[in-house]
């Protein structure tokens, strides 16, 4: 039965996480994978962040395939505390029209807005003042900010950037740097490549690399770890954007990297990718799709190559 009041009018899930029918469905989108293990599942209502529109005075998701905006106020794949402060949030003065992405920290709700109008208004600034979020950014301006957000790793608590990647939710998170950590088990020296905010690195006390994130500012896609760089790491853990790691695994190929820990939230770009490694000589070793993205379409593929 489902019990979310938008399914089928809002765009946020294309299968609902409440029918019990959702797992046998969702299946078949990965059904030509040939996976070594039970699929992870993530429960529904976990999500802590969710990016919303507007335009005007109008706030909430678009509509599938559309543009026209669903007034959500409360969405049962959102943690409470979202849920809370929703319709607060969707009350401010809106002006524009842009993207209002939601994360719940640590230590309470972060809001980062991407708008088409440059600055926000003397009026939404004193509205922003009074909902009960730690900070607003508008366009990078800090609109309001009481305290730095705070986001854990384990037992690594570290700040939160605005606007920056994170997993959508902590199980699905915690699930996959379990995975990781298990799968580096052994390894003497490892590099966690598109690192992001430290997931895996922490955990697993790996050298990390990365456009933005904890570790090396580097573009892998356009300035990948070269062989000559790769030689002292005998685990490569790589976590790359919905674009994949073509230029990476086309140096990793003529690398003597032993073992490659691959998450990918593209099946598309993973397919591809991994015809490079296995046709540099890696074996797949491991498959495990994982429900990160409970309601939607999209998996995240957790893998493990050796040679």
């Amino acid at each position: 039965m489902k019990t979310c009041p938008f399914f089928g009018v809002c765009g946020g899930c294309k299968y609902d996480f409440t029918d019990t029918a959702y797992r046998a469905n969702k299946q078949q989108e990965i059904a030509d994978f040939k996976t070594t293990g039970d699929a992870r599942w993530v429960d529904g209502g976990l999500r802590r962040r969710a990016d919303f529109c507007f335009a005007g005075a109008q706030f909430g998701l678009f509509a599938e395939h559309s543009k026209n905006i669903v007034p959500v106020r409360s969405c049962p794949n959102l943690v409470q505390e979202i849920n809370d402060i929703l319709p607060r949030l969707a009350s401010l003065p809106w002006c524009g029209a842009g993207s209002c992405l939601v994360t719940s920290c640590e230590n309470g709700i972060d809001v980062a807005i991407n708008a088409d109008v440059p600055y926000f208004t003397p009026e939404f600034k004193r509205a922003a003042e009074k909902i009960g979020a730690i900070r607003i950014v508008w366009n990078d301006r800090v609109v309001v900010q009481v305290a730095q957000p705070i986001i854990k790793f384990g037992d690594t608590a570290i700040e939160y950037p605005s606007n920056a990647f994170l997993q959508p939710t902590k199980m699905g998170e915690d699930i996959l740097r379990n995975m990781v950590v298990d799968a580096a088990n052994g390894a003497k020296h490892v590099a966690d490549l598109f690192c992001g905010l430290g997931n895996f690195t922490f955990a697993t006390n790996a050298d990390g690399f990365d456009i933005v994130g904890t570790g090396v500012k580097r573009d892998l896609f356009t300035h990948p770890l070269t062989v000559g760089m790769l030689q002292s790491y005998d685990c490569v853990i790589m976590d790359p954007p919905r674009a994949g790691a073509m230029a990476q695994c086309r140096e990793l190929v003529k690398s003597n990297v032993g073992r490659i820990i691959y998450i990918s939230c593209n099946p598309n770009t993973f397919k591809r990718d991994m015809e490079i490694l296995s046709r540099g000589g890696y074996k797949l070793r491991k498959l495990i799709p994982v429900d990160q993205f409970v309601g939607s379409a999209h998996w995240e593929l957790f893998s493990v190559f050796e040679k």
